[in-house]
C-alpha cells in the first residue's frame, strides 16, 4: 500500500514538473506581446489552469482584447469574441435553429451554433448588453452546456469566458446580477502600464515589425494540467487560511470589527474559487502545494465581486479592497 502511493506521489512530482515547465513557457510567450501587465497575465493563467473563468476591469486601450487573442494562440484554444451591444439577443451569442428544407421537399429544423461554442470566449464590454442577453452566458458559464429549443447542446472542451467591462461609462449599461459575477472565479483589474513598460509599448507597436504570439501549449495539454491542480496536495494551515478568510468577508461575528462594513459576502464557492485558485498560482511558480502567501495574494480579486458594503461603510468612504486587506491582517 506505501509503496503504491509512493508511486503516485511520483507520477505527480514528474507531471506537475512537466505542466510547470510549459506553463511557464506560455506566460513567457504571453508576456513578449503583452507588456507591463504581469499580475494581470499571471491571474489570467490562474484562471484557466483553474478551470474557471475570468472578469477583466480597465479603461479603453490597456491590452484587454489583445490579451485574449494572445491567450488563444500560446494555449493552442479555438477563440471567439463577442462584442456585447444593447440591442444583442440570446440567439445571437448561443444560435439558432432555422429550417431547412430538402431536396425531397422534406422540412426539418436544423441547429445553427452560435460564437459560444468555442474554447475561449471574449465577452466585450458585457455590461452593455441586456440582461435577458447576459444570462444566455449564465448555463454555458456554470454548466458547460446550453439549451436551445429543449434540445442540450454540451460546449467544447476546454470552455472558459473571458469577459471585459469599462468601469466609466455607466450610461447604457446593466450591471451584472450577484448570481453572474459569482459565477467568474476572479475579478482581475487591469491597471495603467508603468513608465518603462508604456515606453516598449512605443516601440514594440508603432515599428515596422510588430511581435506575434507563438504557441506554447495544446488544449490536451492544458486539460491535463487543470486535472494536475485538482491532485496537488494543500496544506492544512492553507485550507485553514481559505475557510478564515473566506468566513470572514460574510456579515456576522466571524468577520470581527469589519462586520459592520459588510452588507453581504461570498458564498462556498469562493472558496473553491480560492482553494484552485492558490493550487494554480503554486504550480506556475514552479512548487507542488500552495502557501498562504498565495491566499493572501489572491483574496481580493477571488472576493471583491462577491461582497458589497453596507451604507454606512459606503458613506465613510470605506471600499472592498479596504476591507479585504483589513480582513487579510489578520491571517497574515
Amino acid at each position: 500500500m506505501a509503496e503504491s502511493v509512493e508511486k503516485l506521489e511520483d507520477g505527480i512530482v514528474r507531471s506537475a514538473e512537466q505542466v510547470s515547465s510549459q506553463v511557464r513557457a506560455a506566460k513567457d510567450a504571453i508576456a513578449s506581446v503583452i507588456f507591463g501587465q504581469d499580475r494581470v497575465i499571471e491571474n489570467t493563467l490562474v484562471t484557466i489552469l483553474s478551470g474557471g473563468h475570468a472578469l477583466l476591469i480597465g479603461v479603453p486601450g490597456l491590452a484587454k482584447t489583445k490579451l485574449v487573442e494572445t491567450l488563444g494562440v500560446t494555449l493552442g484554444l479555438d477563440a471567439k469574441r463577442i462584442q456585447f451591444t444593447p440591442d444583442l439577443m440570446p440567439s445571437d451569442i448561443l444560435g439558432a435553429e432555422v429550417l431547412d428544407e430538402s431536396t425531397a421537399g422534406k422540412r426539418a429544423f436544423r441547429f445553427i451554433a452560435g460564437p459560444v461554442f468555442a474554447q475561449l470566449l471574449m465577452a466585450d464590454e458585457i455590461n452593455r448588453a441586456s440582461p435577458r442577453t447576459q444570462s444566455a452566458l449564465l448555463q454555458a458559464m456554470q454548466e458547460q452546456h446550453i439549451t436551445v429549443a429543449g434540445a442540450r447542446h454540451d460546449l467544447p472542451k476546454p470552455f472558459h469566458v473571458l469577459a471585459t467591462q469599462n468601469p466609466l461609462e455607466q450610461e447604457g449599461t446593466y450591471p451584472l446580477p450577484e448570481a453572474q459575477l459569482d459565477r467568474f472565479l476572479m475579478e482581475i483589474d487591469v491597471d495603467y502600464p508603468d513608465r518603462d513598460a508604456e515606453r516598449r509599448i512605443l516601440f514594440e507597436t508603432t515599428g515596422a515589425e510588430e511581435t506575434l504570439a507563438k504557441g506554447a501549449m495544446t488544449p490536451d495539454a492544458l486539460i491535463t494540467a487543470q486535472r494536475l491542480i485538482r491532485r496537488l496536495p494543500v496544506g492544512d494551515s492553507v485550507v485553514e487560511a481559505i475557510l478564515s478568510l473566506v468566513r470572514s468577508a460574510r456579515p456576522g461575528p466571524d468577520a470581527g470589527e469589519a462586520g459592520k462594513f459588510i452588507a453581504w459576502g461570498p458564498g462556498p464557492r469562493a472558496s473553491q474559487s480560492l482553494m484552485l485558485a492558490v493550487r494554480a498560482r503554486a504550480l506556475i511558480d514552479g512548487r507542488l502545494a500552495p502557501s498562504i502567501d498565495d491566499v493572501l495574494d489572491l483574496a481580493e480579486p477571488v472576493l471583491k465581486h462577491r461582497m458589497a458594503l453596507t451604507f454606512q461603510a459606503r458613506a465613510e468612504g470605506r471600499t472592498i479592497p479596504d476591507v479585504i486587506r483589513q480582513l487579510k491582517t489578520r491571517i497574515g
